[in-house]
């Protein structure tokens, strides 16, 4: 029964996964109503991609301005997450910490508020937290019953889904989802993933997708470190960062961090390094990553040598100042590198 209903979630999910949908056709039945609670600059865009796409989203977020503007859009605001979940067949949230998604989810007028009934039948958290928490979560969801059936289903489901991207990244709809949950779940939510990005993938339970973001980001942050100092060593050796680049983008050194995010001023368009390290990834969410990613291989009693270091390091940037600028800004306020003209 089980592998059926995967096989007709599949073939429901390739009949629905375009980004729009006609005015005839509407999004399928199972989200006809989304809630989104989390509208900073990541979730605002992931919420407007929704709506583009056609599906009809009510909202919520503690800043007002931010409320006032999706009213002015016709869009439905609520003042609690309790009555997004009333209102709604699947609940998006994307939250800054751990602590905002548990207050949430099992706050005062929280989405779990209601006793043991639920209405949406999919709870779907893109906030990047620890796996511990996504767990935990699931579990408690798990233990709710729906007020209404949806087909087989009499339980909610609960998907951890942090994405990969920036925040153009979320306006253009390009995210990448790591998705931690129930497999059919995931089926029946691409039509929603693929709306607010370009790829998902199923990493396996509850918490995996958590995980999988703590480590992307935690290879990306020494990843960052390593191209930079490399880059700052051979500028104080006599050679330029723009030779290093183009070696590093032919060799075994070739990488993102090089090839799509160089980190040297005036060596790449586009990028945050050409703007003064503006935009981009702050460096006060990849030390709150790197924070997570500790705490999570203490858990699991692993070694991290490379991630304490880069915690050190990202930590100290934050502490000079340096928390709102992105986290390639390490090469300049860390390595102390030097800008380089494109034509050098």
């Amino acid at each position: 029964m089980a592998i059926c209903r995967v096989k007709y979630l599949l073939s429901l999910s390739k009949c629905f996964s375009l980004r729009t949908f006609s005015s005839a056709q509407g999004p399928p039945p199972h989200l006809q109503n989304i809630g989104f609670i989390g509208l900073g600059n990541m979730g605002s865009r992931m919420a407007n991609n929704l709506i583009k796409a056609g599906f009809s989203l009510t909202v919520h977020d503690l800043n007002s301005d931010v409320l006032d503007l999706f009213s002015q859009m016709g869009i439905p605001t609520k003042k609690t997450p309790y009555e997004v979940s009333e209102a709604s067949d699947v609940v998006i949230t994307m939250l800054p910490t751990s602590a905002h998604v548990i207050d949430v989810y099992t706050g005062t007028n929280g989405l779990l508020h209601g006793g043991k009934l639920l209405r949406p039948w999919l709870l779907l958290d893109s906030s990047t937290i620890d796996p511990e928490t996504s767990r935990n979560l699931s579990a408690t969801v798990s233990n709710y019953i729906l007020k209404e059936k949806k087909g087989d289903w009499e339980r909610p489901f609960k998907l951890d889904a942090p994405v990969s991207g920036s925040v153009t990244a979320a306006e253009a709809g390009t995210l990448t989802f790591m998705v931690g949950g129930s497999e059919e779940a995931f089926i029946a939510a691409k039509p929603l993933l693929f709306s607010m990005g370009k790829s998902a993938i199923h990493c396996g339970g509850a918490g995996s997708g958590s995980a999988a973001k703590i480590c992307n980001n935690l290879a990306l942050a020494v990843s960052m470190l390593g191209i930079s100092e490399a880059l700052a060593l051979g500028q104080s050796l006599g050679v330029s960062a723009s030779t290093l680049t183009n070696i590093f983008n032919c060799s075994s050194a070739r990488c993102w961090s090089s090839d799509a995010y160089n980190p040297v001023p005036g060596l790449m368009e586009g990028v945050p390094s050409s703007r003064d390290y503006i935009g981009g990834f702050a460096s006060k969410l990849m030390a709150k990553d790197l924070n997570l990613a500790v705490e999570s291989a203490k858990l699991a009693g692993c070694k991290f040598p490379l991630t304490s270091q880069a915690q050190k390091i990202y930590t100290e940037l934050c502490s000079n100042g340096y928390e709102a600028k992105d986290f390639s800004c390490a090469f300049r306020h860390y390595y102390s590198g030097l800008d380089e003209p494109h034509d050098q």
